[in-house]
């Protein structure tokens, strides 16, 4: 059960991104532009998922909302806050865990208050965070001995043990097997329904994107624009299986043209002119 303690450490926070764009020189001098005037806005306790091909910007957005990189033009805020570099208010999590290998579970847990000088007075957190990701049995064990699934819960209590008002997750059960990343969706589901911290997901799993977040937003391919944000009007809990989600399944595998029957293509074919 999570205390209140743990659930009023920090307001989430709303999420505002004015007009931004990127782009990188390469190294032959050629300019590749990344993103092109992107706007959004994520309201404080929701849960956003960032979909679109690869190369679309989608990580590059999430590390510049994290702060560890500059857009080339336009803004970004958390709350009334400019963005202006790395913020202990903005927790990020990539595919790999990346936990430290000589450290162990609590240990890990334990390197963002260690760091900021907190540690006596946060103890007891730890101990929350353990039993809030299940962890507790494992704390003193090391990185090699977790399974994909534990190490990623390590992971995610060490980013929310600084209580971020942001948390910024980059594929981060993109690494794991089906059915363990069926089963962390939900424990990262369940954790995000305890905090409500303002959640932004990046993936290229519609299925993820849907049983997990509140609104999808859907990127073009590079430069990355936004070409539709959809509400998921499911409720929760929610099931893979309802008729509703697989319709909306299929009508973003349609927008993002991968549903796999393009009637061009069916016609032609009818008609012997297909290659």
């Amino acid at each position: 059960m999570v205390t209140a303690r743990a659930e009023t450490a920090a307001e989430p926070a709303s999420l505002h991104v004015r007009d931004v764009s990127k782009a990188f020189r390469r190294a032959d001098g050629v300019r590749v532009e990344a993103l092109d005037r992107v706007t959004l806005d994520v309201a404080a306790g929701e849960m956003v998922a960032l979909i679109g091909p690869s190369g679309c910007g989608k990580s590059t957005l999430l590390r510049m909302i994290a702060g560890l990189e500059r857009p080339t033009s336009g803004s970004l805020r958390v709350g009334s806050r400019p963005i202006e570099g790395p913020g202990a208010e903005r927790g990020l999590m990539f595919q790999d865990p990346n936990l430290f290998p000589w450290k162990t579970v609590r240990r890990n847990i334990e390197t963002g208050p260690a760091a900021r000088g907190v540690l006596r007075e946060h103890r007891a957190e730890v101990d929350e965070y353990l039993r809030l990701t299940g962890l507790e049995p494992f704390a003193d064990s090391y990185p090699h001995q977790l399974s994909g699934g534990m190490a990623q819960r390590a992971a995610l209590a060490r980013a929310l043990i600084n209580h971020p008002k942001v948390l910024l997750l980059d594929e981060p059960l993109g690494a794991l097997d089906q059915f363990t990343r069926m089963r962390m969706q939900d424990e990262v589901v369940r954790i995000w329904r305890a905090r409500r911290t303002t959640t932004v997901l990046v993936t290229h799993d519609i299925d993820e994107a849907l049983y997990m977040c509140d609104r999808i937003v859907v990127m073009t391919p590079r430069p990355g624009r936004i070409e539709r944000v959809m509400d998921v009007p499911l409720e929760r809990p929610r099931h893979r299986n309802d008729p509703r989600f697989l319709e909306l399944r299929s009508e973003i595998l349609e927008m993002m043209h991968l549903a796999g029957d393009d009637r061009a293509e069916v016609e032609a074919e009818a008609e012997g002119d297909a290659p």
